[in-house]
């Protein structure tokens, strides 16, 4: 707004009325539109709870809770191709505290790091000009979480600071790259994409260049897995047998081998593989994805473990995304529609093949073996065309429940996955009977836990209530599809649990609409004035060639109504009012030019439509369409014929004006008629005269008049009286009409030739004169005050001050002007040229016109297509692209701070706190001992706090419900408040430590670690958590069990804090039996792929690692005679065979073994050891030798609980030294070792982290205050005490102080001191 608006805000703010009018006002924005074909892919849903995605050159952000974009990012040049949320995976303080940050990259091969809460660019940075391939921020975060990795064109790594924009180093590999993933496991693997070829990395590291090319592999044959013996499969000799093994289960070909079977066998090319990714959940396993089948490759054989058909039925893949939670992949289909596909609970068995068994027999393959996933639900296609395709599907990270789809038409869907349990028994047909459940909170409670107290006997743990669990993830949905076998327990049995499933279906929960392309006009709503300003929004009405009509919100920029009203282009839209538009459509003219006019009336506030100028034959199309100022008439002019004046009241038409051959090229009301004279008129007029005017009910409805009346009251006489109103218009020969309309009178004041050469005269409406201008056709004309403009098709501008009886000529040196426009407000005299390469800005002072701005259209820059005024200083232009920006004056900034978005639903996210207020919020969430009840209302802060206090108890208030309900009753107390509040911030590292840190806390509780060597909480404690009642269990339920009372006191203690394994993402942090019977079943799967020598051998070593010696001796003994190593393999089966645990030829093979590994053979002197049971020796040596993942690998699979606790220690302290401390905290807290974590927490200055940590501790009694850890537990609350000063809780701070020992007392006087 300018000066004088300002100043009559100003006045408005006496008024309540007016006292949140400053949120009228409009903040420059772009509204995106359809997307451009190298947006595909484009888009990322973020740990923090937001999606992002492509259109052109700009990034759209959105809220999926509320379905509400609030920002859109826009610097880029070029179209951007792909976005990156800034992982959350680091420890957030004072120093780091919660930020919203995404990388975007460009076509021409720009990377820019956005502060998205800002809208303002961090850094800038690039290597090259051309496009981005892809893009990854690193996952191990502890050291910097400013590195991001990118692939540049043909075949460059960049490892770079994103938040310096420096190049930490450059690789360049040998082959031209399509796209790179990493190893969630480790990322020192990466997997490239190549054009014919997948790429294996192994030495990538932060600190130094990759030294490697890499080892390059083929595919040989991706759908032979698919494909079963025929049905004289049987009859077929040994050797063909084999080779049927080789074509069915060898997928992956090393480059060496290729070379050497280029003869005997042809690669399958990579040319139609769509994704290449690692399975989240799954270790070394790689999912390839292609049109009609996914594979899932197991890189420690390189073979096909498992494929996923496309449905005969079925339409193609286009894209996989991995849970991490659960083994579950959720498909994306070219139709639009999504599959869950659930890991199948295989009946793999845990013990040796039978002799006599394997690849090279004659018998069939056994399937039960392969990775297997069912299709559990399936959403609903989309109808797939031309200008509406899937261009990305993102996954919520924190979740994993909710979908977004991007379409190619700008359109979001939002997808949610639900459950409905039900009860397993013999009503349910077996395919319902699936290994999905909810896992322990929906269970049958055997115990009563009214009675379950602390272990101080004072106050209950856990707490019990019946608030439900908030089910808000994947893992809260689905329970875990690969159990332990173990058949059902007894009714007695405390580890028995409810037999209820689970059916899933998705839920289509929001639906977002960009603007609808192609658009072919805009215009905006009537402005904001001192009696319109109770009711004003800043509304754009968007009309596009599919005959609907879009109307935005300017202060939301959110798509408030969408009219689908004409069935052809949409050529123009006029405002009647605030709530009220009329719109004419007509097709492109066939070569007669003749058209079907359509032109309606539509009520936005109840969706009504009426129609004008019906029942009417083809004839010229609608040149212009304007509405008079005080809302009574309005004028219709065609290309090549004579206007109508039409009343606007009754919707009758006042005059054809038939008679003249004058053809409108330009037209205007005048703005300023004499409404002090209608007041007067009005005022003398009789009191009753509050009906409204005559109207034709038959063509507009007495609702709609009446709120078209109260809509523009503010600008037209409510009684019979009319005001006086002034028309203008020019035609073909430049001559200028004008035309006075009162009632139904149409007077005819004048005409003259704009290109007249006689002096300057008053050419005010009621004496008009002639002066010369010089002008050609006149193609546009806008009148304002005393000022009238035109423009011509030579690009010259003529201002006739109808005041100072002068006129003003300037020649703009552009292509023709198509429109001028003057913005609102009472003395704004700004106004804009458009042409057909840019925009001008001018304004009138002092009788002379400046240049504000001028923006020109370059080769690479969009085309406008239409522009209007949003506010007095707000442009807005829209584009070829199909986006509509809002610009400021400098028409160089179309983006803004989220906070100047008035949205309409606030949105939840900490990161939007001023600094320290997210990381206040989430120690407020955790827990409050300092508080009498748990509250979601945050007080006591210092005065000058008080700004954060008030928005951080806004933020709590949009928590959602069912959290708010169930935090003050966590039923494992602070433990689980934690990890609801990480997933709540979208807090990675968080997440991770506190689900690690809860199960093994109550795992502890249940069994101390220390205390059993070969412990393992999930064997015999949970079992197959899904066995369907039937007659074959039935009698197990009749049986009667008598316990003795100390067993039953067991049994309630396991009921009360029993927990299911960890999920396989977790990998070597799961128990050692659940970690165990894994590796068991995975390498009973390496044995059925067999189909050379050498993954022969690699089975039976891996055999012998996990003392399996007797299918170990099977596969040696399999070696054909023909084979170079067929005697060294018979000794060995000998060796292995006749081996015992006890003996003297212990001594004389650990001596064997010790030579092996120091004279290089490192594989052989560790499988000798582990025969003579002398494990914890063999992952010593594996450590020694750099060998850290096989060494732990070996421990947690073989070892008990002592000797596998001291390999994990020492790979803790290995990763201490390479900077994962994170993942040592998480090793240690897998081994019960509770104190040395807090320890560590606390010497990395995760104060936080580590006293609510010892509170878990402490409340489940795990931990309890000694002698011993009494320093550290009092210096954890002491530094806790003084980060919470830092962030002002001075309630909390006194707290923790009082419990920090003899240094909390001086602490307690510094805290009065400093908030006193």
């Amino acid at each position: 707004m300018d000066q004088q608006d300002n100043n009559s805000m100003s006045g408005f703010k006496e008024n309540n009325i007016y006292k949140n009018l400053w949120k009228l006002l409009v903040s420059p924005k772009v509204l995106t539109g359809v997307l451009h074909s190298q947006n595909r892919n484009a888009s990322d849903w973020g740990w923090q709870g937001f999606l992002a995605h492509a259109c052109h050159s700009f990034i759209t952000i959105i809220d999926p809770r509320t379905v509400q974009v609030f920002q859109v990012l826009e610097k880029h040049k070029s179209n951007v191709v792909k976005v990156k949320w800034a992982r959350q995976n680091y420890h957030h303080d004072t120093a780091s505290p919660y930020t919203l940050q995404l990388a975007s990259a460009d076509a021409s091969g720009t990377i820019m790091l956005w502060d998205v809460v800002t809208g303002e660019v961090k850094s800038e940075f690039s290597d090259g000009n051309k496009t981005i391939q892809d893009m990854e921020w690193l996952s191990c975060q502890d050291t910097n979480h400013s590195y991001l990795v990118a692939l540049h064109p043909p075949y460059s790594l960049v490892l770079w600071n994103a938040e310096t924009g420096n190049k930490i180093w450059k690789k360049s590999y040998t082959e031209s790259l399509v796209s790179f993933v990493f190893d969630p496991f480790e990322m020192k693997n990466i997997a490239f994409l190549g054009q014919d070829c997948i790429i294996f990395v192994d030495d990538f590291s932060v600190n130094k260049l990759p030294s490697s090319n890499g080892k390059k592999f083929y595919i040989s044959s991706p759908s032979a897995q698919g494909s079963n013996r025929s049905s004289n499969s049987e009859s077929l000799d040994k050797k063909s047998s084999r080779n049927l093994a080789k074509r069915v289960s060898r997928v992956l070909v090393g480059e060496s081998k290729l070379k050497s079977n280029l003869n005997d066998e042809e690669p399958f090319t990579l040319n139609e593989c769509l994704q290449l990714a690692y399975h989240n959940c799954c270790r070394h396993h790689l999912i390839l994805v292609y049109p009609r089948e996914v594979l899932i490759l197991d890189l420690k054989i390189n073979q096909t473990v498992g494929i996923i058909p496309m449905e005969r039925t079925g339409s193609p893949f286009m894209q996989v995304l991995s849970c991490r939670q659960r083994d579950v992949l959720m498909c994306l289909h070219e139709n639009g529609s999504i599959t869950v596909r659930v890991r199948r609970k295989t009946n793999i068995i845990s013990t040796p093949a039978s002799e006599g068994t394997g690849a090279f027999d004659d018998g069939l393959l056994n399937p039960a073996l392969d990775i297997s996933y069912d299709l559990r639900c399936q959403s609903d296609p989309l109808r797939i065309t031309r200008h509406s395709k899937v261009f990305g599907v993102s996954l919520c990270a924190v979740s994993e429940r909710l979908l977004a789809l991007v379409m190619s038409d700008s359109r979001v869907l939002f997808i949610e996955l639900k459950a409905t349990e039900y009860k397993v028994g013999y009503n349910y047909p077996i395919q319902l009977t699936s290994p999905l459940y909810t896992p322990g909170y929906s269970l049958d409670p055997l115990v009563s836990f009214t009675n379950t107290v602390y272990c101080d006997g004072t106050n209950q743990f856990p707490i019990t209530s019946d608030i439900p669990y908030p089910r808000n993830t994947l893992y809260d949905l689905i329970g875990q599809p690969q159990l332990s076998a173990g058949g059902m327990y007894e009714s007695s049995s405390p580890y028995r649990v409810s037999n209820h499933g689970v059916a899933l279906k998705f839920m289509l929960t929001g639906l977002l609409s960009g603007v609808a392309s192609p658009v072919s006009v805009i215009r905006m709503s009537p402005p904001l004035t001192q009696k319109n300003a109770s009711m004003y929004k800043p509304l754009l009405a968007v009309g596009n060639n599919s005959g609907s009509i879009q109307i935005f919100n300017l202060c939301s920029g959110q798509l408030d109504k969408e009219f689908c009203v004409h069935s052809t282009i949409v050529r123009g839209i006029e405002w009647a009012g605030l709530h009220f538009f009329i719109s004419f459509a007509y097709p492109d003219p066939s070569a007669s030019g003749l058209v079907k006019n359509e032109i309606l009336l539509v009520d936005i506030i109840s969706g009504n439509e009426t129609p004008i100028r019906i029942q009417r034959d083809e004839e010229s199309p609608i040149h212009a369409l304007r509405v008079s100022p005080m809302r009574q008439y309005f004028v219709i002019t065609f290309k090549d014929k004579p206007f109508e004046l039409w009343d606007l009241k009754n919707l009758s038409l006042l005059r054809d004006v038939r008679k003249s051959s004058a053809r409108m090229t330009a037209v205007e009301w005048f703005p300023a008629s004499n409404i002090r004279t209608l007041k007067r008129k009005l005022n003398t007029e009789s009191k009753d005269s509050d009906s409204s005017v005559n109207i034709n009910t038959e063509s507009l409805s007495s609702s709609s008049l009446s709120n078209l009346d109260n809509s523009s009251n503010e600008n037209k006489p409510s009684g019979k009286v009319t005001g006086k109103e002034h028309l203008v218009f020019t035609d073909q020969e430049s001559t200028l009409y004008h035309f006075v309309i009162e009632g139904s009178t149409i007077t005819d004041v004048s005409k003259l030739p704009v290109e007249g050469t006689s002096e300057c005269v008053d050419v005010s409406p009621n004496s008009w004169g002639r002066q010369k201008s010089g002008l050609s056709i006149i193609t546009s004309l806008a009148w304002k005050n005393d000022h009238l403009a035109f423009g011509d098709v030579d690009g010259v501008l003529s201002i006739w001050d109808l005041k100072g009886r002068i006129s003003r000529t300037i020649s703009t040196h552009r292509s023709a002007i198509k429109k001028i426009r003057f913005g609102p407000g009472k003395a704004n005299l700004k106004f804009f040229l458009k042409y057909n390469d840019g925009l001008d800005i001018y304004e009138i002072k002092s009788q002379k016109e400046e240049l504000i701005v001028s923006y020109k259209c370059s080769k690479d820059v969009p085309k406008i297509i239409d522009a209007e005024w949003g506010q007095s200083d707000k442009p807005v232009v829209l584009m070829s692209d199909g986006c509509i920006r809002v610009f400021d004056l400098t028409m160089k900034k179309a983006s803004s701070h989220m906070m100047d978005w008035d949205l309409e639903e606030k949105i939840f996210c900490p990161s939007f706190l001023p600094s320290p207020g997210s990381l206040l919020m989430k120690t407020f969430l955790q827990h409050q001992p300092w508080n009498e009840k748990y509250t979601f209302e945050l007080s006591g802060m210092r005065d000058e706090e008080q700004e954060i206090q008030t928005a951080v108890n806004k933020q709590l208030k949009l928590i959602n419900s069912d959290l708010m309900t169930y935090l003050p009753s966590s039923k494992f107390g602070v433990a689980q408040r934690c990890l609801f509040v990480a997933k709540l911030f979208g807090d990675e590292a968080e997440l991770h430590f506190w689900t690690v840190a809860l199960h093994y806390i109550r795992s502890e509780k249940i069994s101390p670690m220390s205390k059993n060597v070969s412990r393992s909480i999930s064997e015999g404690m949970i079992g197959d958590l899904f066995v369907p009642l039937g007659p074959n269990n039935k009698e197990v339920h009749d049986l009667v069990v008598f316990d003795n009372p100390k067993q039953n006191n067991n049994n309630i203690l396991i009921q009360q804090f029993r927990d299911e394994p960890l999920e396989k993402c977790y990998d070597v942090l799961q128990d050692s039996a659940t970690f165990q019977k894994y590796q068991l079943d995975r390498i009973a799967l390496h044995d059925s792929k067999r189909a050379t020598y050498e993954n022969t051998k690699k089975c039976a070593e891996n055999y012998m690692l996990l003392g399996q010696t007797d299918r170990a001796v099977q596969l040696l003994l399999e070696t054909e005679a023909d084979n170079d190593n067929y005697y060294v393999d018979s000794l060995r089966a000998c060796l292995v065979a006749s081996i015992r645990s006890s003996g003297a030829s212990q001594s004389t093979i650990k001596l064997v073994a010790t030579n092996l590994i120091a004279n290089g053979k490192l594989s052989e002197g560790i499988q000798l050891l582990c025969l003579i049971d002398k494990g914890l020796d063999a992952c010593r040596y594996l450590q020694t030798y750099g060998h850290w993942d096989e060494a732990v690998w070996l421990a947690k699979a073989t070892l008990n609980y002592c000797e596998y606790s001291e390999v994990v220690k020492r790979w803790a302290d290995h990763l201490s030294q390479q900077g994962q401390k994170s993942r040592a905290i998480l090793a240690m807290l897998s081994l019960g070792q509770f104190l040395r974590v807090s320890e560590m927490l606390y010497g990395m200055r995760y104060f936080d982290r580590a006293a609510r940590f010892i509170e878990a501790c402490m409340e489940f009694g795990v931990i309890e205050k000694s002698e011993e850890n009494a320093p550290l537990i009092e210096a954890i609350f002491l530094a806790f005490s003084r980060y919470l000063i830092n962030i002002g809780m001075k309630q909390a701070a006194l707290y923790y102080g009082q419990m920090a020992g003899e240094k909390g007392e001086q602490l307690l006087k510094e805290v009065n001191i400093l908030f006193s």
